[in-house]
């Protein structure tokens, strides 16, 4: 029987394995992490992490051929095939701070690897690394080998959150790199045929190491760079009086460009495009490529733009302050069907206006209050530190308080910001809403959610993301 063992059970680990195992049952699969608290919840009727349909698939494999485990090392040492889904978040300090990525927990997984192995092993990178990770991890297991062979695979993930178990039971492609020798192709295979049980063996892609690893940062590179470039054009709308959801659908109707990732917003977050691109633009830095890396930092700029024009039309359009008003914020997850709030547009959003003064009320359905207090108080990149290694939040935000209803939120606000696209937010009833908030009640919809026309016949002044000006703002002072 084979033995697949994963490192980190997180956002990638849990659901990669949990389908691996659901579709090879002639698979052992074991989850490992250090988190006790993360593996109890895996094997509790709480997972960690919320994903539409991962519920049911852990509950028909776990314990038959899928365990969570504490125990690192037993399961390590006992596997063909080890995948390394551990954190790699941006540096915050030292050489590359700000751009490229941390390396510490992957190179712990190498030695710890190395030092409990008695068989030959496939080790398989699934976090997302920068190019030419593998050849680190090599040099580690190689120089402690105690002559075990390792072979390193590239094998990232391309799932996106909220789809996650569905892009894995039908993915695009599957994508496996690996070293062009005799020793690295048998390896290739031998992770091939694993995906193979449910892949059409088209979409099972074979490279070599270093296109496997930069295939995955230019993949999301090219994601972000097209919401980028529409969040770009959403200025250049409210501008001009154009509407950005007739731009970007006739844009999206040339078959050459196609229709998705075209929808304006108030700005893209998740784990992974900023970090992608940071670290993209570091390797080619490093690489001596000042234009190419230039190229890819501006993607990274609009989408803070994009967040700071957000905050300055909200402020502008309240007389300029927005001191001791209560708004209400509805969503904070970084998109729907999601619970997951890493570098969610919002964290940004809301900190700009308590800089300002304002007090939040923030609903989510995803969302905990410790949660929203963590990500309001912690710095940027810390996030990415697994969880007992990221500080303790020493104080709560005062003017932030977090509750359990859309209509809780809104009680006595002066204006309503929508940062997630959550589908319960389209069906509100807004005359209510509207009876419920200080006048004159503002809207703004950083996700182009809501029926402009009908909210403004009810009495709001409604500001929606690259679309005509409400003549209200028209005579606001102009967005910094």
């Amino acid at each position: 029987m084979v033995k697949i063992c994963c490192i980190g059970a997180g956002y990638v680990g849990g659901p990669t394995m949990s389908v691996i195992a659901l579709k090879c049952p002639s698979i052992e699969v074991a989850v490992v992490d250090i988190s006790i608290s993360r593996i109890n919840a895996w094997n509790s009727d709480q997972l960690p992490i919320y994903e539409p349909g991962l519920d049911a698939v852990v509950k028909e494999c776990r314990g038959r051929n899928l365990f969570f485990s504490t125990d690192v090392e037993k399961h390590v040492q006992e596997a063909d095939i080890v995948f390394v889904s551990v954190n790699t978040p941006t540096k915050t300090r030292g050489l590359g701070a700000g751009k490229a990525a941390d390396l510490t927990y992957w190179e712990s997984a190498a030695r710890m690897i190395a030092d409990v192995s008695k068989s030959d092993k496939i080790v398989v990178e699934k976090s997302t690394v920068p190019v030419k990770t593998a050849e680190a991890i090599e040099k580690i297991l190689t120089h402690n080998s105690k002559g075990i062979k390792y072979q390193i695979l590239s094998n990232p993930e391309f799932l996106a959150e909220g789809t996650a178990i569905q892009d894995l039971f039908n993915p695009d492609r599957v994508l496996i790199g690996g070293r062009e020798t005799p020793e690295g192709q048998k390896a290739v295979q031998a992770l091939k045929n694993v995906y193979a049980h449910w892949v059409p063996e088209e979409r099972i892609l074979t490279t070599n190491l270093w296109s496997a690893e930069l295939s995955k940062l230019a993949a999301n590179a090219f994601l972000a760079q097209r919401i980028s470039s529409v969040n770009a054009m959403s200025a250049l709308c409210e501008a001009t009086g154009a509407d950005v959801t007739q731009v970007s659908y006739a844009v999206g109707k040339d078959s050459r460009i196609g229709p998705k990732f075209l929808n304006t917003s108030v700005g893209f977050g998740g784990s992974c495009f900023q970090k992608d691109i940071l670290n993209l633009v570091y390797i080619c830095e490093c690489n001596g490529l000042p234009e190419v890396a230039e190229y890819w930092k501006q993607v990274i700029k609009i989408n803070d733009y994009q967040k700071s024009r957000f905050v300055n039309r909200v402020v502008s359009s309240m007389f300029n302050t927005v001191s001791n008003k209560k708004i209400a914020v509805l969503g904070f997850a970084f998109k729907k069907d999601t619970g997951d709030t890493r570098e969610t547009p919002a964290i940004d959003v809301c900190k700009g206006l308590l800089g300002d003064k304002a007090k939040l009320s923030i609903y989510d359905p995803q969302v905990t209050e410790d949660q929203i207090q963590r990500d309001l108080t912690m710095n940027k990149f810390d996030w990415d530190h697994p969880l007992h290694l990221q500080p303790m939040s020493p104080t709560t935000v005062k003017q932030v308080s977090v509750v359990w209803d859309a209509y809780e939120a809104v009680k006595g606000a002066h204006g309503l910001c929508i940062l997630t696209e959550w589908d319960e937010f389209k069906t509100l009833d807004y005359a209510r809403i509207y009876d419920n908030m200080q006048k004159p009640a503002f809207v703004f919809d950083g996700r182009n959610i809501v029926e402009v026309e009908k909210l403004r016949e009810i009495g709001f002044i409604v500001y929606s993301i690259g679309k005509p000006l409400d003549a209200w703002l028209k005579g606001m002072p102009s967005v910094a």
